[in-house]
């Protein structure tokens, strides 16, 4: 398997960027010790986010339960009347995930579906021609995905149809702290603006969880899937560079946005260590980390440290071998993607 990995380095001040069912940040046990840690899926978001700002002709799939109005319009463009349109529609989702029947005010989809603005000109083409939802569904094939690389690169699952299906080319594991990390509380207060003269005391008081952490991150892609006919195949190798490249800056960029203005935790990488490898599987780097820094002076050049014994040691007792091993901020992050995207198709 050819692959690209991203091994990251990242410390976070203040801040709850991914929290659990009670509103406390997510933790894991690791090394015997609790770890401040974010899910695959919350850094993922903010990924997929990020790259439809950095190449919006590539990265347009919409993740939605909600695909009945902007599949209403493509059957009323391609010259439905609006009533067969809508029953049209609803045909079609239900065929391909289930109408959500508990739904009263909008159209839902019992489940979330990854969507790609050619897929439901596709679809509404076919249907328009048909008027066979199951039949308009077999329009849809790999070539409908050349304009939403992020359903490629981050999966798709649709139980209705497994022929839908489509195997993510990515893999991400949940961000761990490199240390041990205990969660704290922030008590605040709020002032009533227009409390009555006289009168004192908060309007409102609470508590909110955060913590701080150096976290180690990492994600792969595996570039000999990226590239088939069940992926990105019928896209040019130049627009599969732009593809990886839009990943790669996103990937090393992006950090989720919970609570980003009240606990902005906005930081860039203290350190990125891109890999490509002609074969093999990815390999994390995270045990490096199995046993838990300590320190009274920062993580992050610690974490660093361990981060590339730990890659010199499994390079000489596993004979891993790569095409390219580069690190930021020995260079910078047009050269690091210049340089990882030159290797890769």
């Amino acid at each position: 398997m050819k692959h690209l990995e991203l091994h990251i380095i990242q410390s976070v001040p203040v801040a709850c960027l991914n929290r659990d069912d009670l509103n406390s940040p997510k933790t894991a046990v690791f090394g015997g010790v609790q770890r401040a840690r974010v899910s695959s899926q919350s850094w993922k978001r903010a990924i997929r986010e990020l790259a439809k700002e950095i190449a919006p002709e590539h990265f347009k799939g919409e993740r939605t339960r909600l695909m009945y109005e902007p599949l209403l319009a493509e059957l009323v463009a391609v010259g439905l009347p609006e009533n067969e349109a809508s029953d049209g529609a609803k045909k079609i989702i239900e065929a391909l995930v289930k109408i959500d029947t508990k739904s009263k005010d909008v159209v839902k989809s019992t489940t979330l579906y990854f969507m790609s603005p050619l897929e439901l000109k596709n679809l509404a083409a076919a249907y328009a021609e048909t008027r066979d939802a199951k039949k308009a569904m077999k329009s849809i094939d790999a070539k409908a995905l050349k304009d939403a690389a992020d359903i490629s690169i981050f999966g798709r699952m649709v139980a209705n149809d497994h022929s839908l299906t489509v195997e993510a080319a990515s893999m991400f594991s949940h961000a761990l702290s490199t240390h041990k990390v205990d969660n704290e509380i922030d008590f605040f207060s709020a002032v009533d603006d227009l409390q009555m003269k006289g009168e004192s005391g908060a309007g409102m008081t609470s508590t909110l969880e955060f913590n701080s952490a150096t976290y180690y991150r990492f994600a792969a892609l595996n570039l000999d899937m990226l590239a088939d006919v069940d992926h990105l195949g019928s896209l040019s190798s130049v627009e599969r560079r732009n593809v990886v490249s839009a990943f790669i800056e996103a990937t090393i960029k992006a950090i989720p946005g919970a609570r980003k203005n009240t606990m902005n935790g906005n930081t860039l990488p203290n350190y990125v260590f891109g890999v490509v490898r002609e074969k093999g599987h990815p390999i994390q780097l995270v045990n490096a980390f199995e046993t838990p820094l300590r320190s009274s002076q920062g993580y992050a050049l610690k974490s660093i440290d361990l981060l590339k014994t730990e890659y010199e040691k499994l390079k000489e007792t596993w004979g891993i071998e790569a095409v390219f091993e580069q690190a930021i901020p020995q260079v910078g992050i047009n050269t690091f993607i210049e340089g990882m995207t030159a290797h890769v198709f």
